[in-house]
């Protein structure tokens, strides 16, 4: 079953989208519409940034500020839990000179799987080694492009960077790290793009057929969290004007959602009977928020976006989900917005 919203005090947060934001994928921004729904209340105090006196926010109730706020403050993590956070960071010595610190300070999650890192080596960097004392990094053979990196403070058993079986290796490159835990596997991913015209839909089919059967094994032996940047939005509402992307633009063709709907509920002949979640759309079934908005064309303060970073877990642990929610104020270090989740009764989080 779906997660319950979470009765705690933490607050619900909205994030703000635009097209798929891989190297190789075309800016669709321009064709896609606004939404608008009510931004629920917050309870982390955020203060604007220095660009905008009093918060203002998009037609779809998300903020429209570009870069960080001053001061980032989050509730303190709900006890027994650990923190997950994911975050496409578009080049993460580019999103450390515009306040990739002060977010991470702010957040402290226990792991964070970060996408699109587009780092040669891995970096040297005392806010994360003192931080986080396990770290991997999955780097691209092109450099300055993709690459997936998941920092923890726990350590994990094992961890891989290997798409099983995939014919072409040097596509995975960049694009996956996974961590073996006591009690559950947590998959980071920068999925593969269906590029500009589609030009590499096939590339993406392929990595979906390998990754859905990979995912499938894991799942078999542990229950998996799987999150990052999944370059898909799985449903009309999790784009603007999916009309008009509908088949044309990388990330909401027929074939991208529908493999990505079959990993959450198994419709092909392999005979899987088990069932993922997308925990964030199960707790806000009917928001219009997003977590990625294109630089260009004004999208962030148009609320024009795309949903494409996610936790999706196996459906036996989704009732230990205490928290998923996008932190939409966090915008500007980035196209992308983190997206954070507390989950509890996997490891010894005293």
């Amino acid at each position: 079953m779906p997660p319950k919203a979470s009765s705690s005090k933490s607050t619900k947060r909205k994030a703000v989208s635009a097209s798929p934001s891989d190297d190789e994928a075309v800016d669709a921004s321009t064709s896609q519409s606004q939404t608008s729904n009510k931004r629920q209340k917050s309870n982390s105090e955020i203060v604007p940034a220095k660009d905008s006196s009093t918060p203002t926010l998009s037609p779809n109730g998300q903020p429209t500020n570009k870069v960080l706020p001053e001061n980032i403050e989050f509730p303190a993590k709900t006890p027994g839990t650990i923190r997950i956070a994911t975050w496409n960071v578009c080049g993460l010595a580019t999103s450390q000179k515009k306040g990739f610190k002060h977010y991470l300070e702010a957040e402290d999650p226990d792991i964070i799987v970060l996408t699109e890192t587009k780092v040669n080596n891995p970096p040297v960097d005392p806010l994360l080694t003192s931080r986080y004392p396990h770290r991997y990094w999955s780097i691209a053979e092109k450099k300055g492009y993709s690459g997936t990196a998941v920092l923890s403070k726990i350590k994990p058993l094992s961890t891989t960077q290997v798409l099983p079986d995939h014919p072409t290796p040097g596509a995975v490159k960049g694009r996956l790290v996974t961590l073996e835990f006591e009690n559950f596997y947590l998959i980071g991913t920068y999925v593969t793009n269906a590029g500009q015209e589609l030009k590499t839909l096939g590339a993406k089919e392929e990595w979906n057929k390998y990754f859905t059967a990979y995912i499938r094994d894991l799942d078999s032996k542990k229950p998996v969290i799987w999150t990052g940047d999944l370059n898909v939005a799985p449903t009309e509402i999790d784009l603007s004007n999916a009309k008009k992307n509908w088949n044309k633009t990388p990330g909401y063709t027929e074939s991208e959602t529908k493999a990505y709907a079959n990993i959450l509920n198994p419709t092909d002949e392999s005979g899987s009977k088990a069932k993922f979640f997308d925990v964030w759309r199960d707790l806000h079934p009917e928001d219009k928020h997003y977590t990625y908005f294109g630089y260009r064309f004004n999208c962030r303060a148009k609320g024009i976006g795309w949903r494409l970073d996610m936790f999706v877990l196996s459906e036996r642990i989704v009732d230990k989900v205490k928290l998923c929610e996008i932190r939409s104020e966090i915008y500007g270090a980035s196209d992308h917005c983190p997206l954070v989740m507390e989950i509890e009764g996997l490891v010894d989080s005293s």
